[in-house]
């Protein structure tokens, strides 16, 4: 593939494509993902190009499509789920959890679960409910699952070929309101699947995000720096496993963290980082780490999900709390 400016959707279109036209074995699942390609539009052409055996309607049956995902895998097949929206994988947790993610350790290690459960996750496209939701912290908390999610049209597409080349299985959630925002894809993966990012250095405080909140993290680091204020931002990229180790560095240099993230900061990944990074950097800290997330409240309706959803003003006043202490 040829660098170049690609859409999110499209960079996720051409990891597929090349997936399928690199392994006979890799065949994609999921409602309306041929002939439509998806809502998203996100596997289109690839049922006119691969055939209706490796680019399969499903019904209409979540529970179903994730069991024959892992019966296939048992028998060699590296299959790529798509689930239509984030909601609609509920009714498949039982096998995602239940099945997926411990079969692999049921058979002492003799059994391998190459699947890849691709979600579009995350509001901002003013959609309805059970449309817009942040379920990460449920699958980063099942041992046994790996969970991405990248942020740009870069690493979409690259993260997306690793996991599914992956022996393990994947969640990997796609931050559906970044679809169509565009970036410069490269020829090569420039990081493993599990490695964070720093995406802007700084020194004064260092703000942790993933998905759809870099970008909005990259937002409030431009706006504090017009006051003098030099935020670093990482992009997480894995929420399981977590690269530590350039969260650490980040913190114990800038001395303050703050973590973003769409989903309800009770029990959230927020929750998780910050236990970490207060014991690990503790002596390092400046301020306590902070969190900004979504409330603990069924996702609203479209017309006031921007009062829900953190946005740059709601970083920025944590940056002030933070740089207060």
């Amino acid at each position: 593939m040829m660098a170049g400016q690609l859409s999110m959707a499209k960079a996720l279109n051409n990891a597929l494509r090349k997936s399928l036209e690199s392994d006979p074995k890799t065949l994609l699942m999921g409602e309306d993902i041929g002939k439509l390609g998806g809502v998203f539009r996100i596997t289109d052409g690839l049922q006119k190009d691969f055939g209706e055996d490796r680019v399969i309607d499903t019904p209409l049956a979540e529970s179903g499509i994730v069991g024959t995902a892992i019966g296939l895998a048992l028998r060699g097949y590296r299959p790529v789920v798509e689930i239509q929206f984030d909601g609609f994988v509920y009714p498949a947790f039982d096998q995602i959890v239940s099945q997926l993610a411990k079969m692999h350790a049921r058979a002492l290690g003799h059994v391998k679960m190459p699947v890849t459960i691709r979600i579009p996750y995350a509001g901002g496209i003013g959609a309805v409910e059970h449309h817009s939701e942040s379920h990460e912290a449920y699958f980063a908390h099942t041992a046994g699952l790996r969970v991405v999610t990248p942020s740009n049209a870069h690493d979409a597409h690259w993260m997306l070929r690793q996991a599914i080349a992956s022996d393990d299985p994947v969640i990997f959630l796609e931050p559906k309101r970044r679809y169509w925002d565009k970036a410069e894809v490269g020829d090569a993966a420039d990081l493993p699947l599990h490695s964070a990012r720093i995406v802007r250095p700084g020194a004064d405080a260092t703000l942790i995000a993933y998905g759809p909140m870099v970008k909005v993290c990259q937002e409030a680091a431009a706006a504090a720096e017009e006051d003098g204020r030099r935020l670093e931002v990482v992009d997480l990229r894995s929420l399981s496993p977590i690269d530590f180790a350039v969260l650490e560095e980040s913190v114990k240099r800038t001395g303050r963290g703050i973590v973003v993230h769409e989903a309800p900061v009770f029990l959230g990944m927020g929750a998780e980082l910050a236990a970490r990074l207060t014991e690990r950097c503790f002596y390092h800290l400046e301020a306590p780490i902070l969190r900004v997330g979504g409330y603990h409240a069924p996702y609203p309706p479209s017309r006031v999900e921007e009062a829900f959803l953190p946005d740059l003003d709601r970083v920025l006043d944590a940056v002030d709390r933070s740089l207060a202490f």
